[in-house]
């Protein structure tokens, strides 16, 4: 028997904390803690309610925009504001974009480094990485054996310099890394290549939203940029040309080298079907098109249960702290809506540095939210499966292409592979609808319509003297919340309900846990000193901890020293 301690866990936004019990070479238990607090909900009290999307843009600097439009539309909520339809389109794009370049990013530079032994690389032919690339895609540099052989290169200076650069630290060699080295190298060539590729994704934000990361052209009741075909300052149809030809960079990307990657990587590691799975999945729906149909619908599906897809209510959701480092003024044991949420800190835990939590009193910064009282998972495999469920024509094709390509049945989905899988076909599926809105918005400026903003209600004199709402947006990590109220036109409460909270929260009152712990619960590990097998399945996830907690600390004390060796 033994106790894992993997503390930070690397390759992830923030800092997170994963022990986990080991017996028999299996995790028998599992507590994640968050070891960073979030005060970003009591900076916004009192403050103007418009502003509130310049201050949540920063829970994170990955997650760069998904924060400014779920504030906005909270606000728009509790005012019954309605956006007009170019506002909208921007905002499909803004966020289209997101979608696709935080896929690609994280399959490549976070997750794929558990799968994908990047020493390895050295020992591979070329001339067969790019026979075996060739016959996956017709990607370029595929069928380039010079190509492969400068990555090569590359990659042998790093070693014989004595520093891997951004390939050091990890677990190389690990008996459980399983690709050949030529699937290894055509990886880490992919890998560099992704790199260069997401310039192109920021082009498409820096137009649309001004600046990348973080956007600033959001706004309470639409977007602030013009659309106007005859001016330059204005998206016009020079933009539509670029937005054109980045929409199509995209595709090509992703549908010649990350879905490629992602089936070949797959059918080595078919067996993590079988670890890392959840039972109840939350999508909160995103993409509606002008009538409000959801592109990506929204439903609860409890207990694996494909037969049955269950309406969202944002009134069942809450938030417990029994297991977390807050307090609630009517006690720790009850949960809270978040529109009488609190965030006030009351850390307990050990004096850092220390050794071991004591997870049988509070453990994490980070809350737990809970459904109808149940645990649910978010983000691209509950948006898949809810999708699946509810029989969208796309999403059930392309799922159902994946698992034959793999070779196994639909219970794959509820795992780690399934998870990982999930987040590639969403974004095919993402960047497969990326003409289509940029023809939206052509069209509407072709017949005349230049309007990005709703004004009627922008004068708080016009609102009414309380008010409540919640914005939904269901993010590249996970379905995302803000709660606001409104009274005498100023932010009197604010809470956020993010992925990485929903999936990452410690244990609530009846011991029910969260997605990350159960999640590991029964995954082998070959060597607890290089314990890959838990960044797999969590790494899964693609967790924001920046999202799910923040440090505020009025003093400037410092709170936590992390040291990596």
């Amino acid at each position: 028997m033994a106790k894992i301690v993997v503390d930070p866990l690397t390759r992830i936004e923030g800092h997170l904390r994963i022990e986990a019990q080991v017996e028999g070479g299996r995790i028998v238990d599992a507590w994640a803690s968050g070891t960073m607090w979030r005060g970003i909900e009591t900076i916004l009290k009192g403050r103007d309610p418009r502003d509130a999307w310049t201050f949540t843009s920063r829970f994170c600097g990955v997650c760069t925009t998904v924060h400014s439009i779920a504030s906005v539309r909270a606000v728009e909520n509790a005012l019954g504001i309605q956006i007009p339809d170019n506002a909208r389109l921007i905002r499909d794009l803004i966020m289209a974009f997101q979608t696709i370049h935080d896929h690609v990013i994280h399959f490549y530079h976070l997750h794929g480094l558990d799968w994908v032994d990047i020493v390895s690389a050295l020992k591979a032919d070329p001339v067969k990485t790019a026979a075996l690339a060739s016959s996956l895609s017709d990607w370029p540099n595929n069928n380039s054996v010079g190509h492969f052989k400068s990555i090569q290169k590359k990659l042998k200076d790093f070693v014989d310099g004595g520093q891997l650069g951004i390939f050091a630290n990890g677990y190389w060699g690990h008996k459980e890394y399983r690709l050949p080295p030529e699937a290894n190298l055509m990886a880490t060539a992919h890998y560099l290549e992704a790199l260069d590729w997401q310039r192109d994704i920021i082009r498409a934000h820096a137009l649309l939203g001004a600046k990348n990361p973080h956007p600033q052209t959001f706004l309470v009741g639409g977007m602030s940029i013009p659309v106007d075909p005859n001016s330059q300052n204005a998206l016009n149809a020079g933009s539509i040309a670029l937005l054109n030809e980045v929409s199509k960079k995209a595709l090509e990307f992703v549908s010649k080298v990350y879905i490629p990657d992602l089936l070949a990587v797959a059918s080595f590691y078919k067996d993590w079907a079988g670890y890392g799975g959840f039972n109840n999945f939350l999508a909160c729906g995103e993409h509606a098109d002008a009538d409000g149909k959801f592109f990506f619908p929204a439903g609860i599906i409890k207990n694996k249960d494909l037969s049955k897809v269950y309406p969202v209510d944002q009134a069942k959701i809450a938030e417990y702290i029994n297991n977390s480092w807050y307090s609630y003024s009517d006690g720790d044991a009850k949960s809270r809506h978040p529109w009488v949420g609190e965030t006030t800190p009351n850390y307990t835990g050990p004096k850092p540095p220390y050794e071991h939590l004591d997870t049988n009193k509070k453990y994490s910064w980070v809350k737990t939210p809970r459904y109808d009282d149940m645990a649910m998972e978010v983000g691209p495999l509950a948006r898949c499966l809810v999708a699946y469920a509810s029989g969208h024509k796309q999403v059930k094709e392309t799922v159902d292409m994946v698992l034959k390509k793999l070779g196994v049945g639909p219970a794959a989905l509820f795992s780690t592979l399934g998870r990982t899988a999930a987040r590639g076909i969403e974004t095919l599926l993402v960047a497969q609808k990326l003409e289509g809105w940029v023809g939206e918005l052509a069209a509407n400026m072709k017949k005349g319509d230049y309007r990005v903003a709703n004004t009627d209600k922008w004068d708080p004199s016009t609102w009414p003297k309380e008010a409540k709402g919640v914005g939904f947006h269901d993010a590249p990590r996970g379905a995302l919340a803000h709660y606001v109220v409104i009274k005498d036109g100023k932010i009197d409460n604010y809470q956020a309900v993010v992925p990485t909270t929903w999936n990452a929260g410690p244990r609530d009152p009846k011991g029910q846990r969260s997605p990350f712990e159960q999640a590991l619960i029964g995954t082998p590990v070959a060597d607890p000193m290089k314990p890959i097998e838990i960044q797999r399945t969590i790494h899964s996830f693609d967790p924001c901890m920046a999202c799910a907690i923040h440090i505020f600390d009025v003093d400037k004390k410092e709170l936590f020293k992390v040291e990596v060796q």
